[in-house]
Formats: structure tokens, sequence, C-alpha cells
């Protein structure tokens, strides 16, 4: 095993960098005391005896491979990082934060600059982390492991809360990896800075002192003191103690100073970045919104999204018959049907439903501007359980009553009141989230139409045995007093002894603990000791098994064994399923109450006990047993055999607790008469259109859950003792005739199905061979299970049965998007019954979309406080507004007190208002295919500034265009284009064709990268700045061909962006005059770009540019380094030859307007000016800043011969090190190749400084 030597001083941030790795490292090393000698810290000693040294090397070496990196790109990325967090950040962190740990004695000049260098590296930080969760990917890797641990120190001491506020994205991503689990284990809670002073040195268990390279090294047991030292450092802190009085004087001072001003001087109103500005004119709901008034100064959601749903609605837009003359005529273009997954009546919105119905909306409009029949049909669950809980407990709170009070159809009576009142809700979310959806086709699963559907359903499959009735085992809820589906049991996982809070039992009940316990041999003093985490179901228990092959037991064959409580004999039984490592081999057999038990119980036909009523009350056993409540059994039975003698121990037991999600009670396996359906033929031709290729799932990651479930399908029970729902169209049938014997329930024959209780009389009677009147029916009180109704809402929303023209046109249809995590209780079962039901496939395509996931990667939870509404995140809410919500909720209040705490950690200042465009943006950007989906709030609002700045370019447009201007008919080259315009179009039609191929594959984030990069990097950053000094010129004939080329951009850039941000993109676009009379009323439904129609790629132009915007970057590059913001310099640009120089004069003006230089002059062999900064822009040109006159050259002198001397040091280091006899032997490769790498870098950078001196020199 490895052993990993660290400094023990609580600021030695190297070490805890390695500390922290360490957590993440599989096995983790142990941990040495002491130094290795002739070693530095931190350092790694390797088994075989190897030593690895130096921060980033051991953290590199002790890292698994999904933290530096799974593929080359994403390791070089990372190894970047790395690069930056030693290079770059070290040096600014220790020279800001040293001077205030008493490390460094510098002048107030120095560390001002220390600070001013730190600001500078964090800003750069902050702009790349506005977007990002994480600096490379979407999870934490080495990258962030080092620049966090190398901020540690500013964040503690320097970085104070007003500092932090101005890096807000930097402060996010610091805190968010700090609040880590394996940043905790090592660093516990970190306190950040809340003013920056000096502070006493932390003591450590071997005293130890940072070095300036930020090094901590552990000193030597220090020697007693002289009596002169003691007193010279007696007057040195006296002296410390006067300068510091002299100090807070002088800040006192300019305190009351500041305040008198502030007094005098009348008090500036403080800018804010979001403002919320309102469209305040008068438009009656349905009437197109006025665009003809002048755009507010900046973009906000509310006045962008404000009138335009309602106009869509009433123009038709969303409906296929719009635009068509009559559905049944062919479109050439082809049709698009989806339906979507039907929330729940009960239900509002959160960001899981947001996120499908970003990517559903973005793919339905998408295929509506692509000219097909374009279908999306909403539609609403009755949530069987989730809806009769709510109105319950709504009955009990105003009236004092509960369901059995009222009687089944009052209470249902009750139900349809309350959805009438609440139902619409979610539909109204949908709408706000700007959802295009057909809603005259909306469906609720109990409507009439779908009622009879379901009903059908039933009877079709019941006459066909593929439903049938049986008594088996369920997932029973006592406090619903229903079975439960899968999907409705949450499993609760428990590492050793827990109490749970359980509904109905005043104290917590315990569980994850094995109970051991013995049952004597009948007829021999021998014993068979057997365990269980449910000690009261031995009450149940019919006989103990064994495995067949385990000599212990194998003289046992045959034997029974004695049941303490009764006079029950229960035989010995032979079964492979027992595993004869576990425990002592023997396993007491349940078969009423537990699934394997079951099925013991079936091939050994062992009886069937069960001990538990509806309500958990005890039945069938012996007294004192008999009545009571379930868990209070099981402290009686425990207590029963300790007083018999037979109890062996108790011990913790890791286990899964079932606990149902909607009453929180612990789900019990119970015996119940239920009704079935068959799915094994069902799975089968399922399993096979999907390897047919029939049936597309995507990602293909999914196809093997999808065969695993298919081919190992149990049969669906279907049954559910509830009042609301489709009630089971099944019949008892009682036969008024003794010839005919009583059935029994569990008995199939004496159940019939009809779609009336006359059909079913009659059938009842042809079964029998007696006449109807001889003939009593019951119908079965339970209802369906709600996916029932769900498995056919693909057909049953366009009237199936019955042939209408809906059905015809739009079944089956092409695509179901959803959560992965719904794959088999929904999308398997559509699959499944449609087959069964109409022969045909419900659609062609499954997309399975990830699980959304907070910025943490936790699971949003209520109790953590992280579910999110939509809505809050559209229109912004106050962290009280938070709490408030929770408050209203039904968590119990320690819940509520963690989610408090939660939601005050996420969201400290709230959440801000981010409007609808923003979110779906970002929700799409963030839909990888992959299975979750940690979602940043802080990333919403980068896209807000997004459209702000869409908002700001359109606006500088169409002052560019003018007020006369009139596009031509189609977009089409003229011939004329200068350079630029020619560059922008090909980058357009590039847009343009990631954008089709995007959503074609279901790539969301190529899409959103597409249209994000064209928009930010390439119009408004360059094409936008290139065209001021055009648009200020005369020349009339560039001017006209620039227009043409701006609106082109606009026009089809806007089209492009409409899917994914509908309102920010329509409110744009009725903005820009028409290229015809005859155009689209809505972008909506304007065609889609296609790269048939923009086919105007230029290789050549793209690479000019790219070559002119290296240039541009170098520039702006040596501008930054010399903090030349105002200034405009001149510039000569060296070329290599003379076409590179004929290249860059053509060029020249768009250098000079996008570096804010002066003047911009290609030379070939011509000398350059002497005092100017040089950088090589590329191997074809180097450029030549003019500094002189405009800088101070002693200065940048001085501060360049500091940086060389650290670069010598650091060279002389590394070349040492790396010359001893045996590093070839020792390092390993990967080590040995990053000091190449950091030797090469600093070499580089030496020549440079050299170079910069020089030049400086020539200056003075």
């Amino acid at each position: 095993m490895a052993t990993l030597y660290v400094s023990p001083h609580s600021d030695d941030f190297r070490s805890q960098l390695v500390l922290i790795a360490a957590q993440f490292s599989a096995p983790k090393p142990a941990l040495g005391k002491g130094v290795p000698s002739g070693q530095g810290l931190p350092c790694l000693v390797l088994s075989d005896g190897l030593v690895l040294s130096g921060a980033l090397a051991v953290a590199w070496y002790l890292c698994p491979e999904r933290l530096t990196g799974m593929e080359l790109k994403e390791a070089s990325l990372i190894r970047q990082w790395l690069s930056f967090a030693e290079n770059e950040v070290t040096p600014v962190a220790c020279g800001a934060a040293f001077p205030l740990l008493g490390v460094l004695n510098t002048n107030n000049q120095t560390a001002d600059r220390a600070r001013s260098e730190l600001r500078k590296v964090l800003g750069f930080l902050d702009a790349h982390l506005k977007l990002r969760t994480f600096l490379v990917g979407e999870r934490v890797t080495l990258a962030d492991v080092a620049v966090a641990s190398t901020l540690l120190l500013p964040f503690k001491y320097v970085l104070e809360p007003g500092l932090r506020k101005s890096l807000m994205n930097v402060t996010r991503w610091f805190e968010t990896c700090v609040n880590q689990p394996q940043f905790r284990q090592v660093l516990g809670k970190v306190a950040l800075c809340e003013k920056a002073v000096p502070v006493q040195p932390k003591p450590s268990s071997a005293p130890a002192a940072p070095t300036s390279s930020g090094h901590v090294q552990p000193s030597a047991a220090a020697p007693p003191k002289t009596e002169a030292q003691l007193k010279k450092e007696a007057k040195k802190k006296e002296k410390l103690e006067k300068f510091q009085q002299k100090k807070d004087m002088e800040q006192k001072k300019q305190q009351q100073q500041a305040q008198t001003e502030k007094k005098n001087k009348p008090e500036k109103k403080e800018k804010k970045d979001l403002g919320v500005i309102t469209y305040d004119i008068p438009t009656p709901p349905g009437e197109k919104k006025d665009v003809k008034c002048p755009m507010p100064d900046s973009y906000s959601p509310q006045y962008v999204e404000a009138a335009w749903y309602p106009w869509w609605e009433k123009q038709s837009f969303f409906k296929p018959e719009y635009g068509r003359k009559d559905l049944s005529q062919p479109n050439p273009k082809g049709v698009f049907m989806m339906c979507i997954p039907p929330p729940n009546v009960t239900g509002s919105l959160h960001l899981g439903h947001a996120l499908t119905n970003s990517i559903q909306d973005s793919l339905t409009r998408w295929h509506r501007m692509r000219g097909e029949t374009t279908l999306w049909n909403p539609g609403c669950d009755h949530a069987g359980i989730a809806t009769q809980v709510v109105v319950e407990k709504k009955l009990w709170k105003e009236q004092g009553k509960n369901r059995h009070d009222l009687g089944r159809d009052a209470f249902i009576a009750e139900v349809w009141k309350w959805k009438n009142e609440k139902g619409d809700r979610i539909y109204h979310q949908l709408r706000k989230l700007g959802s295009s959806l057909d809603w005259e086709r909306a469906c609720f699963t109990m409507d009439p139409k779908l009622s009879y559907a379901v009903q059908e359903a039933f009877v079709r499959m019941h006459e066909e045995g593929v439903i049938y009735r049986s008594k088996r085992l369920v997932n029973w809820s006592c406090t619903l007093n229903s079975a439960i589906s899968d999907i409705e049991v949450d499993k609760k996982e428990l590492t050793g002894r827990t109490l749970l809070p359980v509904p109905g039992y005043k104290e917590k009940v315990e569980f994850g603990v094995l109970v051991s316990f013995a049952y004597k041999i009948e007829g021999s003093d021998e014993e068979v000791v057997v365990a269980t985490t449910r000690i009261e179901t031995m009450l149940g228990d019919t006989a103990v098994a064994v495995h067949p092959e385990d000599p212990r037991y194998q003289h046992l064959k045959g034997k029974t064994v004695h049941h303490p409580f009764c006079d029950r004999k229960m035989p010995i039984v032979f079964d492979d399923f027992v595993d004869m490592s576990f425990g002592t081999g023997a396993v007491k057999i349940t078969p009423a109450h537990d699934h394997n038990d079951y099925e013991v119980g079936l091939r050994h036909d062992l009886g069937f006990i069960n001990i538990l009523d509806d309500n958990g009350l005890l039945i069938n056993v012996p007294p004192p047993f008999l009545g009571m409540k379930r868990f209070d059994a099981r402290k009686s039975v425990l207590q029963a055999l300790k007083d018999r003698g037979l109890f062996k121990e108790t011990k913790d037991n890791p286990m899964v607790v079932p606990v149902c999600s909607r009453s929180k009670d612990v789900v019990e396996p119970l015996m119940k008469p239920q009704w079935y359906v068959d799915c094994s033929e069902m799975g089968r031709q399922a399993a096979q259109a999907v390897r047919s290729g029939e049936l597309k799932i995507i990602p293909e990651t999914h196809l093997k859950t999808w065969f695993n479930w298919m081919d190992n399908i149990r049969d669906w029970c279907i049954s559910r003792q509830l009042w609301w729902g489709h009630r089971i169209p099944a019949y008892f049938v009682t036969v008024n005739d003794p010839s005919v014997p009583a059935g029994e329930d569990t008995d199939g024959k004496y159940w019939v199905s009809g779609r009336t209780e006359e059909e079913a009389r009659e059938k009842a009677a042809s079964l029998f061979g007696v006449s109807a009147d001889k003939i009593s029916l019951r119908q079965d009180e339970d209802v369906l299970d709600t996916w029932f109704s769900s498995g056919i809402f693909p057909f049953s929303i366009f009237g199936w049965p019955n042939e209408t023209q809906d059905l015809q046109v739009f079944y089956p249809g092409t695509l179901l998007e959803t959560g992965h995590d719904i794959l088999f209780f929904w999308v398997a079962r559509m699959v499944m019954m449609g087959l069964k039901l109409t022969g045909k496939l419900p659609f062609k395509e499954v997309y399975l979309h990830a699980v959304v996931r907070d910025a943490h990667g936790r699971k949003m939870s209520k109790s953590l406080g992280n579910v999110i509404d939509p809505l809050d995140v559209v229109t912004g809410i106050t962290l009280e507004g938070l709490h408030a919500q929770l408050v209203e909720s039904n968590l119990d209040p320690l819940e509520v007190e963690r989610a408090k705490q939660g939601q005050k950690s996420d969201y400290p200042s709230g959440i801000p208002e981010c409007g609808t465009d923003a979110l779906r943006f970002a929700l799409c950007a963030y839909t990888s295919q992959g299975r979750d989906i940690n979602l940043d709030v802080n990333r919403i609002l980068g896209y807000r500034y997004f459209c702000n700045k869409l908002w700001n370019a359109t606006k500088f447009a169409i002052r560019g265009l003018g007020d006369d201007f009139k596009p031509k008919e189609r977009a089409q080259l003229s011939g004329q284009e200068s350079l630029v315009d020619r560059w922008i179009l090909s980058r357009l039609c590039h847009a343009v064709e990631l954008c089709d191929s995007g959503f074609k594959s279901y790539d969301f984030p190529a899409v959103t990268t597409a249209i994000y990069n064209f928009w930010l990097y390439e119009l408004c950053d360059v094409y936008l700045e290139c065209l001021k000094p055009v648009f200020a010129g005369s020349d009339t004939v560039a001017m006209a061909v620039s227009r043409e080329t701006l609106y082109t951009c606009l026009d089809v850039g806007l089209r492009l962006l409409s899917p994914i941000m509908p309102f920010v993109s329509e409110e744009l676009f009725q903005r820009l005059p028409r290229r015809s009379a005859q155009a689209p009323l809505s972008i909506c439904v304007t065609p889609y770009p296609e790269a048939t129609e923009f086919c105007w790629r230029s290789e050549e132009a793209d690479g000019q540019m790219e070559f002119v915007m290296t240039i541009v970057r170098t520039i702006r590059s040596l501008r930054a380094d010399y903090n030349l913001t105002k200034t405009k310099a001149d510039c000569y640009l060296q070329c290599l030859d003379q076409n590179t120089a004929t290249m860059v004069q053509l060029y020249c003006p768009q250098i000079q307007t996008l570096s804010s230089s002066g003047a911009v002059v290609a030379l070939t062999t011509q000398p350059v000016p002497e005092g100017c900064a040089v950088a090589i822009a590329s191997d074809k040109c180097t450029v030549n800043l003019v500094l002189k006159g405009l800088i101070d050259a002693e200065k940048e002198i001085a501060k360049l011969s500091t940086k060389r001397g650290e670069l010598q040091k650091q060279i002389e280091k590394l070349q040492e090190r790396m010359g001893k006899s045996d590093y070839r032997e020792k390092v390993p490769q990967k080590v040995q190749e990053g000091d190449a790498e950091k030797l090469k870098q600093s070499q580089t950078e030496l020549q440079k400084v050299h170079e910069a001196i020089e030049n400086f020199k020539k200056m003075l």
C-alpha cells in the first residue's frame, strides 16, 4: 500500500489538495508520520519504494480516471487547468494571502498589486464559470480540486463579502466544490473571509511555515530562546501594535470623511443588472401585441412574454389543421404526432416536467416549421391514489369526514368538484412555458371518450384470457388500504439499525436488525437457528428451508420443526434458492408474506397463512398476538421468544425498507385476489419490435434495460382498492339454481366482464346455461391501475375503438419523448397494449431524456428543499417565498427546517427572474444523452443575459437597417459582398447545418451551442462591430450589401432560435420588415432554415477570418497585459511573406476595429519601430504593439526582472531534479512528461521575459 506524507499545517493548501485527491482514490493511501529523508511535502511513497513528490503529481497519481479525464480532449483540458493552478493561481493567491498570514513582509504597494493580480485571475475564472457548473464538463474533476485548493487561502483570508459578490460565479463554484463530501472530509466547513486583516499563525502538531512557493515545510523543534531574543520580540510586538492602532485611527478618519461627503452629495441610485420592464399597452386576449412601439432599453422577460401565447392560440397556429384544407389529404412533407406524457391532475410542474416540455415543444415547433402536419396532443392523468389522498385530506380538514362517511358516489362527486376547481393548474403552467399544444384536443383519462376505451380494452383482453383473476402477493399499503404499483414504492436503504416513523405509531419503529432464533426439531433436542428482519412474520411460518447440498442438514430430511406458539408442525424442505454461506444456512419460510417464500411455497405445496388484515392488524394467530398492530407484535414476539429461551441474538443488518411514496407507510407483501394481465406474449412482441428495428429507442444505452425487463417480464397486477378511477367492468356471478355450485371470489370461472351490466348478465347466462333471470351480479369494487389507462393513451385520445379521422391520420404516432425512469412503467405498457389492441406500434421512436438533479448532483427531493417550480425560475422568487412554500407543504416540521437550510445554501438571495426562454434554452443545452442533469440556476441566469445580447443586437441592427429598408424577396448573394460579409454568411450556413443535424439526431446541446456561438461570438462580437464603421461611412454600395447580409443573419438566426426560445424570437421577428406581403403571420409557422437553401459555406472565408481573429486576439492580449484599456496603440504586423501581408492589408480595417487599435500596418521586410511589445500570432505573423510613450518602462523592467528571477529559480530546480541519476528509473513516466512540459513552458516564458526587458530598455 502507498503511504502519503503531508504537512500538518492547517493552511498548507498543497497538502490539502493531495488529501482531497486521496478521498477519491480506491484504495486510499495510508497516512505516514514525519518526513521521508530528503523529500519535500507532500509526497507519496509507493509500495515498491518509489517516491512521488509535488502536489499535482501526487494528486494525478491518486485520482481515478474519471477525475483526470476519460477522453483525450477532457484529459488535455484538465492538464491545462492544472498548469493554470500552478503557474497563474498559486503565485497570486500566495502573494495576496501570505502578508496577512505573517509569512511575507511586504509594503502596501506590493500587497495592493498582489491583490490586483488576484482579482485579474479570478475575473478570468468568473467569466469562464458564467455558464458552467464545473471547470471541465458537468462533474468535479482534478481541475476543480486543484484550482479550488489553490484558492483556499484567498477565500479564507483575503476575499471580503463585497469582493465575493462581484465574483458571483467563481464564489458559487468554490462553495459547490468545498461542499462536496470529499472536500468536507478533509477541510470540514470552510469559513469564508469576513474582513481581510492579519491573522495569528495557527498551531499544528508539528509547527510548519509556508514558503514563498506555497509549500509548507515542517520545522524541527526550536531551541529555547535567549533573553535578548525575547526582548527583541517584545519590542517588535509593541511596534506592531502601535502601527495597527495608527492604521485603525486612519481608517476611522477616512470613514468619517466618507460619511460627511455622502451627506453633501446626492445619493446615486444603485444600478440594477436585472431590470423589470412590463408591457402596459392594453391588448385584449387573443389580439396581436403592439410591436410598433419603441423597443425598451433592455430585455425583460415580463415584457417580451406578454400577450403572445393567447394570440398564437387564437390564430390556431398549434392545430394540425392550420394551413391545410383537409387533414385526410396526404401532406408530402409528412406527419408529426406526439402525445404528452399526461401529468397528474393533482400535481404542479417541477423542473423534470419543464425539461420534458422544453424538449417536446422544441421538437414540435421544429417539425411544424418544416411544414409537416404537426400535432402535440395534451392530456392529464386522473392519478388514482394521489387524487384520492388529496381529496380525502381536504374532506377531513374541512368537514371532519372520510370517504366512507360520504359513500362512494358522493365521494366521487367531491373528487370531480375538486378536479374542476383545481385540475387546470398544470395546463396554466404549460401555457406559461410556451408549450405549443393543440388545447382543443386536450384529454383527461376519466373523460367519457377515454373511459369507454378503457372499458373496451379490459373486456377484449378478458375475453381473450389475457386478463385473469388470481390470488397472489401484492404491494399493500395499510394506510391507503390498497395495492400499489412498484413505481409507487420507494426503496429506503439502511446500513444498520435505524428507527423510522410509521403512520399510526406514536413511537418510531426499529428496522435494519437481524434477529436470530431457534425452532426445535420435532421428537429430539436438536434445534435449527434461523434469522429474519421481520420477526413478527414468524407467526405465519409454514416451513424451514435448507440447501439440498448442505452437509449440515442432510440428516434432517423428512423431519419437521415445532412452532413455539401453536401446534403447527412445519416441514424442513430442501430448495436451491437457499444461500448456504449466509447465516446458518437455514431460512424460515412465510409464503403469504414474502415474495421469495411465495415461490418456495408453490414449489413445495406449503400452507399459505395470512397473518395481516387490510389495516395491518394480526389475524389467524394465537393469543396474545391476535388483533395486535403489526409493529407492536414485533416487540411482543421478540419478548415471547426470549421467555421461551429460543432467542439467540440481534445484530445490525443492511436492508432495504419498501415505503409507500404516497402515505409513507411501510409496504407489506399481502395475499389478495386481484386482476392480472398476462404479459408473456406481449412482452415478447415488444422486445422483438426493438430487436427488429421497427421500434427505435434513443439513446441505445437503454436497450439493455428494455430487453432485461421484456425478457423477464412478470404478469401485471391491475387491481387497485380505490374509489377514484376506472371501476373494473368485471362482475362476480351468483347463479340462483341448485344445479350450479356456488363459486369463490378467487375462481376466475365465476367472473364475467361486460361493457354494460346487461351484457355481463347475458354472458353469464350463456356461460352457465341458465336463463338471465337466474343470474345475480356483483361488480368488482376495485378500480384499474392508473397505468392501464395511460397504456392505451396514444390511441384512446383519438376515439379508439371507433375508426375516427384523427385515429386514421395520427395513429401510430411519430415519437414518444419522456424520462428514462418510466421506461418500463409507461413506455413498455403502451407498446404492449398498442400491439395487442391495435396490431400497431403506438410510435416509431422513443427518445429518453436524462433525470434532472440539483447543482450538487442530488435527486430532487422536497425534504432537501431543492424541488423547484419552473415558474419560480421564470418569474423569480425570494428566499422567503421559497421558505413559505415549504411551510405550506405536507413536510414534517424537522424536514421543513432541513429543507430551509438547503434553500438558504443554494439560493441565499432567492431565485432571480430568468424568463421562460432562458429556462428552456438552459434545459435543452443540458440535455446530453446521459442519465443525469445537474441543473444550476446560475447557468439559467446566464442565458437570460444571452437574451439581452439578442435584444441589443437586434435593436442595433434595426437602427442600422433604417426605417425605409425593404429586404429582397429571397436571400441570395449579390457578388458585391465584402470578405466579412461572406464570412458571416458562411458561419450562418454552418449554424443551419448544425441545427438541422442536431434536431434530427436529438442532440439538443449541439443545436443550442450552434445558435449561441453564431449569435454571440460571430454575429455580435465580430460582424456587428465590423459594421459600425461601414454604417458610419459614405460607401452606399457597401452599406446596402451589408444591410442585406445583416437582415439575412437576423431573419435566419431568429428562425433557428424559434423552436427553443419562442417568445423572444417572436418579439424580435415581428419588429423586422418582411421579404413579401405573403410572408407567414408568425415566426412559429415560418419555414425553418434548411441547408439546401443556405448553402454559402466558404472554407476560404472561414480560414481567412480565423487568421484575422488570431491576430485580433493576440493584440487584445497584449493590450490587456499592458493595461491599455482606453488607449489606442498603433500596431505593426510583421508578415512572413507577401501573400500574408496582402491578406492582412485587406483585413486591416476589421483588425483595427476589433482590436481597438490605432493605425494597423502590415510589414514584410521593413524594420519595426522601436519600443514595441511583441507577440507571435501565428507562424506567419508577429504582432508589434507600440508602447513607447504609453507606459512607464522603468516600472515594467523592475516587474519583469523579478519575474525573471523567479523563472530562473524554477528552471534550475526542475533541471536539478531531472538531472538526478535515478530520475528516469524512479519517477513515473506521466510525472516525467509533466516535468518536461513544465520546463519547456518556463524556458519559453523566460525567453519572452528577456525579450520584453530588452524592448523596454530601448524605450528608456
